[in-house]
């Protein structure tokens, strides 16, 4: 990612890489919240309290199956989510996950992450109200309007 490509979005290219290398597997505690806590707020607001919000376990049984198996659509891109609270545990927004999950976020979360985002800013951007779709990209993916949410991801990429 070049450095025009990070400040574009206000980001500079060391939050850009320091997120990145957090998000990894054996960060250190906290390394996440502080690169991201601004977006993560942001996330309360766009997505709601505590009710919006599905931990593992509850996605788990939302959805009838093992917390492994959510695990596992949480590593595949099929659900993302984030860890938030205190302590910080991993939930995904219960829309992502109700009444069913979307079969069109994987693709359109691919596009997101081509464009630099980390999930918690895929699901910002996600959640923001779009005023080319005239409502959210998540609103708009349950509408079935899988194509329009897709261009305006790929126009991230540029």
């Amino acid at each position: 990612m070049s450095a025009r490509d990070s400040t574009v979005r206000g980001r500079s290219e060391r939050d850009v890489r320091a997120a990145r290398t957090a998000q990894g597997r054996g960060a250190p505690p906290g390394a996440v919240a502080d690169a991201e806590a601004p977006v993560l707020a942001e996330l309360h607001d766009l997505v709601g309290g505590d009710d919006a919000w599905l931990t593992v376990p509850d996605a788990a049984q939302v959805l009838g199956v093992e917390v492994s198996r959510v695990r596992r659509l949480l590593d595949d891109r099929v659900l993302v989510g984030v860890r938030r609270g205190r302590p910080r545990v991993l939930s995904v927004p219960r829309l992502l996950v109700e009444p069913e999950p979307l079969v069109s976020l994987p693709g359109t979360v691919t596009v997101l992450s081509d464009a630099g985002y980390t999930d918690a800013e895929a699901l910002r951007w996600l959640f923001t109200l779009e005023p080319v779709l005239g409502q959210a990209p998540v609103a708009a993916l349950r509408d079935r309007r899988i194509a329009p949410v897709r261009r305006q991801a790929q126009a991230l990429l540029i």
